[in-house]
């Protein structure tokens, strides 16, 4: 397979690290393609060789090249793109989430119902051992039917504050948090349950980032970004992407092109995205959501809970005991692999009986071999899973919708429906 990017940004190293490391026999790089040609030339000298470098207005030259695209773009870009490779007989990879609004999940749904690629989304989560150790005991029974889910998450002030300081925080370009990150969350739902959403209702607001709720606390002076700025080294807020190589590469050696910060301050003006939020969905198959998102939090994990008609199931995972201070300056500190205090529980608990605790199975890399194993799929086919874990358009519809119908709830005051198996909105 010839495979081409456009997005060259962070997201995007880890299928080009893929395709030059264990899976360079699924395929070559043969094209890139983004706005900016300092990250472009970054990675194109990791890949080595001529690969030709393309701008946006000369995607259609990309697709020539090309069997298969990888669409690593901002969010709100990801459906031109999506459907421009389609159109062109093209395989697509995209990260979520899969587009940002109903118009363009409707746009991506004509171009792959009329054309012949194949388009993935992906939903690395589904492939973690502990989520598919969920997946398989619901599948199997072990609580019955379930009719309640209670799913919390908890984004720390080193994961969570970064969505504040990058494009994330222009809810025009990426949806804001229920779309660009709970997508993840709502499509583990979606694939745990088995169901799609038909009924959503919400409540969000921006209480702890920006400049508004900086004056409240007595926040003044702010920079406008980190880099340069007097407090850098000491306030845990401003981000030194000079201390990491990559970062530094793609972006603060970029900005001359485009003038996009990536370290821009959380407490500053622009910041058009929430930091909580909660959010109820009804199912097809009656049962009911319950869920949050906390941007702002000391620690940094997720807490989920089945209710069934046989028992429940409640899964604890802490993927970061606490925050130091020199993690959230220092981006090289900031890893959660291996990190202090993390942990991982499975809890099985049956009417009438004791509570089981339910081994957990990690492999090596990231998402405990979650990966590896969605890397496998995406460049070497999913083969024969019981589980069903690659993810298509329809299920990044799914996903993408209950955030924007989360959005319009929160705006309006009103629940919003979903129909056609949760893939339009009413």
């Amino acid at each position: 397979m010839r495979y081409a990017f456009v997005g060259l940004g962070h997201r995007a190293q880890m299928y080009v690290d893929a395709l030059l490391g264990e899976w360079r026999d699924a395929g070559t790089i043969v094209a890139l393609c983004d706005t900016n040609r300092t990250r472009m030339g970054y990675y194109a000298e990791r890949i080595g060789g001529q690969v030709p470098c393309f701008a946006p207005e000369e995607f259609g030259k990309v697709l020539e090249l090309a069997d298969a695209v990888i669409v690593t773009t901002v969010d709100a870009t990801h459906a031109t793109y999506v459907c421009a490779a389609l159109d062109a007989g093209r395989d697509v990879i995209v990260e979520k989430p899969l587009t940002t609004d109903a118009d363009g999940c409707a746009a991506i749904a004509a171009a792959a119902e009329r054309g012949t690629g194949r388009l993935i989304v992906t939903f690395n989560y589904r492939y973690s051992p502990r989520n598919s150790a969920v997946r398989r005991l619901l599948q199997d029974g072990a609580i019955g039917e379930v009719t309640s889910v209670h799913f919390e998450w908890l984004l720390d002030t080193i994961h969570g504050a970064d969505y504040f300081r990058r494009w994330h925080r222009d809810r025009a370009r990426s949806g804001g948090l229920l779309v660009h990150k709970s997508t993840h969350h709502f499509d583990l739902v979606n694939w745990w349950l088995g169901a799609a959403p038909e009924l959503v209702f919400a409540q969000t607001d921006l209480r702890f980032y920006g400049a508004g709720n900086a004056r409240e606390r007595g926040l003044t002076g702010r920079p406008e970004r980190a880099h340069g700025a007097p407090g850098l080294g000491t306030d845990p807020f401003l981000l030194d992407i000079s201390l990491d190589e990559r970062l530094k590469r793609l972006y603060l050696d970029a900005e001359h092109e485009d003038g996009y910060l990536r370290d821009r301050d959380v407490f500053g003006e622009g910041i058009t995205i929430d930091d909580n939020m909660s959010v109820m969905v009804r199912y097809t198959n009656r049962a009911v959501l319950t869920y949050s998102l906390h941007a702002h939090a000391p620690w940094e994990g997720y807490r989920v809970a089945f209710n069934g008609t046989a028992g429940r199931l409640e899964l604890d995972v802490c993927e970061r005991e606490w925050t130091p201070p020199h993690a959230a300056v220092d981006p090289s500190a900031a890893s959660k692999e291996h990190a202090t205090g993390s942990s991982e529980r499975l809890l099985l608990r049956r009417h009438w009986s004791e509570p089981e605790e339910v081994p957990i199975e990690t492999g090596a890399g990231g998402h405990g071999g979650g990966d590896r194993l969605l890397l496998d799929d995406v460049f070497r086919g999913a083969g024969d899973d019981p589980l069903r874990r690659q993810a298509g358009y329809r299920d990044g519809i799914r996903s993408v919708l209950t955030g924007h119908a989360a959005n319009v709830s929160a705006r309006t005051g009103a629940p919003v429906r979903l129909t056609e198996e949760g893939t339009r909105v009413v």
